[in-house]
């Protein structure tokens, strides 16, 4: 029987916990994104045109 490469499952783990984070983030930034005013369509840049 082989042993187990565990080097090998905890770097997979590692990865795997980055790519879910990295996911989170980038929903939480669109999320913020989405959220903010455009600058150009506020009112008040309109009214000073």
């Amino acid at each position: 029987m082989a042993k187990p490469n565990y080097a090998f499952e905890k770097r997979q783990r590692e990865i795997a916990k980055k790519k879910e984070k990295d996911a989170k983030q980038s929903r939480k930034r669109a999320a913020r994104e989405e959220s903010r005013p455009d600058p150009a369509t506020s009112p008040t840049s309109l009214r000073d045109s």
